[in-house]
């Protein structure tokens, strides 16, 4: 708990920070309403998240038993978790983007229109959820599941570093690892910008997997049809209660009704 309430402060100081640079070059890189909207939908991303991974737990342990592979305890292990995770968090998020209902609840983060880091502070209440079946592949690999909280925890603060227009691009390590630049591009609602840099920590899964796109100029962030209400479980819940209502339909065969489900956002 204590580990979490630092980290929690030091992002929230980051964000304070970040905020009065801002505002003293005039650069308007944040919205008072818009950066209370962020602090609530972390609020209740907190929560969420505490309640998906007490259920996820024991999952891991049970899969973790059941592995037939027994890792040692060693920092190589570690890191090839690292990297092993982010490879999950890239299938994920990708499919997070191009099925409905992982939409749903992934689109909360993207709905803001500005690009600070208070957006990153955006969090789904629903992925928490959603997300848990992607992450069963390490634990089945024997990985130890509170090895694998701390890898997750150690890509969350990596990427909340992200969402931020003061660092620019940063030389060879584009190539490999996300960076804020390759970050800005997945944020934009531009034609271009779509369904582009999945990754986590590294870049070259989506170079590897042609989801890949550099940034060419400043981008327009959001979505693409915007949301306007800055009312935390509208942004929370809107598109679940679209996608609802969608399949709520009359009329509509079971078979429509998976398509959209899980058929692409659009």
């Amino acid at each position: 708990m204590l580990h979490g309430a630092l980290l929690v402060g030091l992002a929230l100081g980051l964000v304070a920070v970040e905020a009065a640079a801002s505002a003293a070059a005039r650069l308007h890189r944040y919205a008072l309403r818009d950066t209370l909207a962020n602090l609530a939908m972390a609020a209740g991303g907190l929560l969420f998240g505490a309640a998906g991974r007490a259920a996820a737990l024991p999952i891991s342990y049970a899969l973790w038993s059941a592995s037939p592979i027994a890792l040692p305890r060693a920092w190589w292990v570690f890191a090839l978790l690292v990297v092993a995770h982010d490879l999950c968090y890239y299938v994920f998020h990708r499919t997070s983007h191009r099925v409905r209902v992982f939409w749903a609840a992934h689109v909360a983060h993207h709905s803001s229109p500005h690009y600070n880091l208070s957006t990153a502070l955006r969090l789904s209440w629903t992925t928490p959820w959603t997300g848990i079946p992607f992450w069963w592949p390490l634990p089945l690999l024997g990985f130890d599941p509170l090895w694998i909280l701390g890898a997750h925890t150690i890509s969350l603060a990596y990427q909340f570093l992200l969402h931020t227009e003061f660092v620019g691009r940063l030389g060879p390590l584009e190539w490999v690892l996300n960076t804020p630049s390759h970050h800005r591009v997945h944020h934009g609602c531009d034609a271009h910008c779509l369904d582009k840099n999945f990754g986590g920590i590294f870049i070259v899964w989506d170079r590897l997997l042609g989801s890949f796109a550099p940034e060419r100029a400043r981008p327009r962030y959001g979505l693409v049809h915007p949301l306007s209400s800055h009312r935390p479980w509208v942004i929370a819940f809107h598109e679940w209660a679209a996608l609802l209502r969608a399949c709520a339909r009359p009329g509509l065969r079971w078979r429509r009704r998976l398509a959209l489900l899980f058929g692409r956002p659009a």
